[in-house]
């Protein structure tokens, strides 16, 4: 019995072992036959497919609606009818033929204009020229790029700085070459359009809090910190980081960065401030919002900012460690792909440094301004501001309790043109709606510079009343 078991066994494996091979045959015969057929195949057959007859095209040609290229546009839009600047963006700017005292354009230190920076500005192009013939990885770095980047780094009292070709791009190469998909970035509401490209381009986790608040700012680090503790593993390769300017751009109101600071040590967050308004408007010598709360440098990760602004140049720069600085060289898309900033340009960012450096008064002249023009602009009726004393931004509101004949929207563009037209310029600061997130309250921008006098701030105040008055229902 036990020899007619293990026979049948036996004879059942060799039929196994045999049918195996069987099989894997057939199969491999099964997808080439497939592969054949899908190579010659044809999912239809061009002969069967007969022209149209005339009349089957003409009611196809009915029927079909182009779209159009451009949408019907309001031919009393804004854009259409743009303003014209025929002088410099000075202290004096001439727009639609009106000259105005200049309270539209960022020249907080009077640098546009200067005569010592555009001279040397112009001995520079005829020694390397216009270009830079390239980026700086490859042909365009000149050695005032490289004199440029120390004399940064040491003004800012940093270890390296590494300049950009253009303000935009520095922030928003700066965020990505550093935060990633797997990232966390607690971010203000209010940040400036440059920074909001910078977080898309990074595609990290974003959480924005409320404009300054930092409580609403721990409320979101104690939510993380919950998640965190679910998945140790994954908390143990996630970054988080911590996004603010130093004044903001779209409000004038200073960060609280000490505050910010203590959050950061707590957490173990890395912070980036964006300075481009706060840079050389803010503390005793202008070295920004960390000067201006003594804040030790080395609790900021990376200063990133502008020389758009107080520099009245083109271009940005980031100042930090060298570690952090280095790895921007490599990771920086506009750093890395763009042309170099332009020598002139350079050489005249060089040139406003050296004035900020040797004549500190510069800035406790604009701080001045700025106070007195805060103080005056509080007994403005009809409008208000949130905005900080000390930042040359400022932001003004139309005021709840006062009636206007127009639209409340349209008022504020009625009170530009008054004060253009009466010599003042200020502005509505555009944003683009349905891009920007948070899109910021409509209302009337002005800048402050060092050179204003108390009667020139006297009277642009009372050109602003004047327009109020003129709109408002009595």
């Amino acid at each position: 019995m036990a020899n007619t078991i293990f026979t049948k066994q036996y004879s059942d494996n060799i039929l196994y072992n045999a049918l195996v091979p069987l099989y894997h045959v057939c199969l491999e015969v099964f997808l080439l036959l497939m592969v054949l057929w899908l190579i010659f195949h044809q999912s239809y057959n061009p002969n069967e497919t007969g022209d149209l007859s005339k009349e089957e095209l003409q009611a196809l040609i009915d029927e079909w609606t182009p779209e159009e290229l451009v949408s019907d546009v309001d031919q009393n839009h804004r854009a259409l009818h743009p303003r014209v600047i025929t002088s410099k963006a000075q202290k004096y700017i001439s727009i639609d033929n009106n000259k105005c005292l200049n309270l539209a354009t960022h020249n907080y230190l009077n640098f546009v204009g200067n005569e010592i920076i555009e001279k040397s500005a112009i001995d520079t192009i005829h020694k390397y020229g216009v270009g830079s013939c390239g980026p700086r990885g490859f042909y365009g770095t000149v050695d005032v790029h490289l004199d440029l980047e120390n004399k940064l780094a040491e003004f800012m009292e940093m270890e390296e700085a590494v300049v950009y070709s253009y303000g935009f791009s520095t922030i928003a190469s700066a965020i990505p070459a550093y935060a990633k998909r797997s990232d966390v970035i607690f971010v203000d509401e209010k940040v400036n359009f440059a920074i909001q490209k910078g977080l898309d381009a990074s595609r990290s986790r974003l959480k924005f809090f409320k404009h300054n608040d930092t409580n609403d700012l721990e409320s979101l680090l104690l939510e993380q910190a919950e998640l965190d503790k679910k998945n140790p593993k994954k908390a143990n390769v996630t970054r988080r980081f911590l996004i603010v300017e130093g004044i903001y751009m779209n409000t004038g109101e200073i960060c609280p960065l000490p505050a910010l600071i203590e959050l950061r040590k707590k957490y173990k967050l890395r912070i980036f401030v964006d300075e481009s308004v706060s840079f050389g408007t803010l503390g005793v010598t202008g070295r920004g919002v960390t000067e201006y709360f003594d804040v030790p440098k080395q609790d900021v990760d990376m200063i990133m900012c502008s020389m758009e602004w107080a520099l009245g140049t083109i271009g940005g720069f980031c100042v930090g460690s060298s570690f952090i600085v280095e790895h921007q060289r490599l990771s920086g898309l506009g750093y890395c792909f763009s042309a170099s900033l332009p020598p002139l340009l350079t050489v005249a960012a060089s040139k406003a440094l050296d004035i900020m450096t040797k004549d500190i008064t510069i800035f406790s002249d604009l701080k001045d301004c700025c106070e007195l023009m805060h103080s005056a602009l509080e007994t403005i009726n009809g409008l208000k501001t949130k905005s900080h004393k000390h930042s040359p931004v400022k932001h003004l509101v139309l005021s709840d309790e006062c009636v206007f004949t127009i639209p409340r929207e349209e008022v504020l563009y009625e009170i530009s043109n008054y004060c253009i037209q009466h010599g003042i310029a200020v502005i509505v600061p555009s944003y683009l709606e349905k891009v920007e997130k948070f899109t910021p309250t409509t209302s009337i921008r002005l800048t402050v510079n060092n050179k204003l006098s108390s009667e020139e701030i006297k009277q642009a105040c009372t050109v602003l009343q004047e327009a109020c008055n003129a709109l408002m229902s009595h």
